[in-house]
């Protein structure tokens, strides 16, 4: 018969007869001297160490687009109009919005890369439309798209449109002509007549 000490002297597993020594005087003690658990440690190391790794690269990437991304003091104007308003010039496409163009004009400065006067107007819940005007010719210049849904979660100084006097950079936060996928911040900078495109930063999840 054999002794219970005999009996917990071996262990047969895959591994083969597990040999306790005075210092392992249990199964447990063994499976934590094992190679077998100092490499599961080492696995488990090196998973923390590469999520560590990924994280900072994300944050290092999220710096980098922030830092990418344009500012208005790179599309600064030298000079503030501050001369009387012309009389405004209205072409057939203006007419629909002839009453807000015209107020604008006789109530408003120059207000955007200096001497338009940049107007806005609701089209809809969360959502705006809107034009410029040259304060120095009184001709009138329209971006081809409305901005809206820009939700609900903003703090009190948000502006879905934003600009400045010394500037030619505007920005345009949330969807343009309602189109699934776009939102996030759309720069743009005016340059002779045109509004161009710079780069959009769109929130995660959009296209």
């Amino acid at each position: 018969m054999r002794s219970p000490v005999t009996e917990r002297a071996g262990y047969k597993s895959h591994i083969g007869l597990v040999r306790l020594t005075p210092h392992r005087t249990s199964l447990d003690d063994y499976l934590e001297d094992s190679p077998m658990n100092s490499d599961l440690r080492i696995a488990r190391c090196l998973a923390t160490l590469l999520l560590f790794a990924c994280i900072c690269t994300l944050q290092s990437e999220r710096v980098t687009a922030q830092s990418t991304l344009p500012h208005f003091k790179d599309y600064a104007v030298t000079e503030i109009y501050k001369g009387p308003t012309a009389r405004l010039v209205l072409g057939r496409d203006d007419m629909t919005f002839k009453a807000r163009l015209r107020w604008a004009a006789k109530n408003e400065k120059p207000n955007f890369a200096g001497h338009y006067i940049l107007t806005s107007w609701g089209c809809g819940a969360e959502c705006l439309t809107g034009a410029i005007i040259d304060a120095k010719t009184g001709k009138v210049y329209w971006w081809n798209f409305s901005i809206c849904c820009w939700g609900t979660e903003v703090d009190d100084k948000f502006n879905p449109i934003e600009f400045r006097p010394d500037s030619k950079l505007i920005v345009f936060s949330g969807l343009r002509n309602e189109k699934d996928g776009d939102d996030g911040a759309h720069y743009y900078s005016f340059e002779n007549g045109r509004f161009v495109h710079l780069r959009s930063d769109r929130k995660p999840g959009q296209q």
